[in-house]
């Protein structure tokens, strides 16, 4: 709410037949706000404080009725560490239980910087453990706490500085510098350090909503800070080609009754350039296999790991949409017809989880990271050569998407296409593959030149023209 002068002040209004008889009453805007008291003198007090504030030419908040000068009184009272629950418990029901995490992570690295002294500041590890297990996971909040985490907190609480000195910029670096460094004190990658940045970002922006500042800025728009150096784009060393993904896939089929369940889905990040976590939910429903010709996988989003402690069911999956898509938002990817053959037959011989799932445990749970991880690194042991094998290439499950949509690119597909079949943004895309776009566009060099040499080594046109075909 804003701040106005449009105030009134009225007289003490008395009431016998109540316990604090004597009630101050005033107006703020269109709010009318009032306070009781026992004993007329404090009343009078109290109602003499509006007066000089309004007098001065204060403006009042029209929320809480209070002059502005006890408004940043009050504001400059909360600290970092209370800011930042309140933060938590605003944000928590609407947060997918990845989010949380990665909520509790940054405010665990951030929180323990913005303090008024280190003189007896717990271990780094136990005040890490204090805030990302228990202060800032709200599901734990009715739980009893450790004693040596119970002792942490107070410690913080405190300690912490007020949210007001982060306006500071000498102290809103202490808070970059910490979500740039690890906790064993080396630097943090960059897609680490932007994410942590963007939490530190919304907690600020929260605190010039409830004017925790003296001006309406968020003061980290006024501070210069640079992410760890590091590259998003793919290293095409790491993209493999077609002969060595069908030779890949051949030597996870070849890794036994399990390697051959999850021929498929290795098959479904590189045909259908699908994520991880699109792939461990994909459901029959969501197939279209025709016996002959292209089909379709319609995507409506995947299962990501979160684990039980950020989950509102206790599980350690969560359903979730499409990535940076609205919530029933769907893609659909065509897929070439030898995929579809190889979808076909894992269905006729493996079946699906009750739920439709095609890719499971052998109880019919969600298969984890780890188990597909160990496969993939015994097929890249069968398929490749030493020397392949020590570089980046195809080194992890992810890197079939990679190589997925480069070869996309590679074979002249329109990149609004590509971006659209991947998920992806056009900007992302142009970035992300920007040295498998320069291999591309080498290719079309060549064939450009190709076709000069041609009409070099013709002579021009009967027309005199180039292109003059008459």
């Amino acid at each position: 709410m804003p701040l106005t002068y449009d105030v009134r002040i009225y007289s003490i209004e008395t009431r016998r037949d109540r316990p604090k008889p004597y009630r101050v009453r005033w107006l703020v805007g269109p709010q009318k706000h009032s306070k009781s008291y026992t004993v007329k003198a404090q009343a009078d007090g109290r109602r003499s404080e509006l007066m000089t504030a309004l007098r001065k030419g204060e403006q009042f908040d029209v929320e809480t009725g209070l002059p502005a000068s006890e408004l940043r009184a009050l504001h400059g009272s909360v600290t970092w560490y209370e800011h930042t629950r309140a933060y938590i418990d605003r944000r928590w029901d609407k947060l997918p239980a990845k989010s949380r995490r990665n909520d509790a992570d940054a405010l665990a690295t951030i929180t323990p910087a913005l303090v008024k002294t280190t003189v007896g500041q717990p271990s780094p590890r136990l005040l890490r453990t204090a805030l990302y297990s228990w202060a800032y996971n709200k599901s734990r909040w009715p739980q009893e706490h450790p004693s040596d985490v119970m002792e942490a907190l107070l410690w913080l609480e405190k300690n912490s500085l007020p949210v007001a000195a982060l306006e500071d910029p000498a102290t809103l670096r202490l808070a970059l510098d910490a979500l740039s460094t690890l906790l064993n004190g080396s630097s943090a990658g960059a897609r680490t350090a932007r994410r942590k940045r963007a939490c530190l970002s919304d907690v600020l922006g929260l605190a010039v909503e409830r004017r925790y500042f003296s001006v309406p800025v968020n003061p980290l728009s006024t501070v210069k800070w640079s992410a760890p150096k590091s590259t998003e784009e793919v290293d095409p060393a790491s993209v493999a080609n077609p002969r060595q993904v069908r030779a890949l896939l051949e030597a996870v089929r070849g890794q036994g009754e399990r390697g051959a369940h999850l021929e498929a889905f290795f098959g479904c990040l590189y045909y259908a350039s699908m994520r991880p976590a699109e792939a461990v939910g994909l459901k029959a429903s969501q197939c279209h296999l025709p016996k002959r010709g292209w089909g379709k996988l319609t995507l409506r989003g995947g299962i990501v790991h979160a684990g039980r402690d950020w989950t509102d069911d206790g599980r350690a999956h969560q359903d979730r949409h499409l990535k940076a898509r609205a919530q029933r938002d769907s893609r659909v990817v065509p897929i070439p017809p030898h995929f579809v053959a190889m979808l076909r037959w894992h269905i006729e011989r493996y079946g699906t989880a009750p739920d439709g799932r095609l890719f499971r445990t052998n109880r019919g749970g969600v298969i984890q990271d780890t188990g597909y991880g160990e496969v993939w690194a015994s097929a890249r042991g069968d398929a490749l050569t030493p020397e392949q094998e020590a570089s980046p290439l195809a080194r992890r499950p992810y890197d079939l998407r990679c190589a997925g949509v480069s070869f996309w690119l590679y074979s002249g597909v329109d990149p609004m296409e590509v971006a659209r079949r991947a998920g992806h943004s056009v900007a992302v895309l142009l970035r992300v593959y920007a040295k498998v776009l320069a291999q591309a566009q080498d290719r079309a060099n060549h064939q450009i030149e190709a076709g000069l040499r041609e009409w070099d080594g013709s002579g021009p046109s009967p027309g005199g023209r180039l292109g003059d075909t008459r």
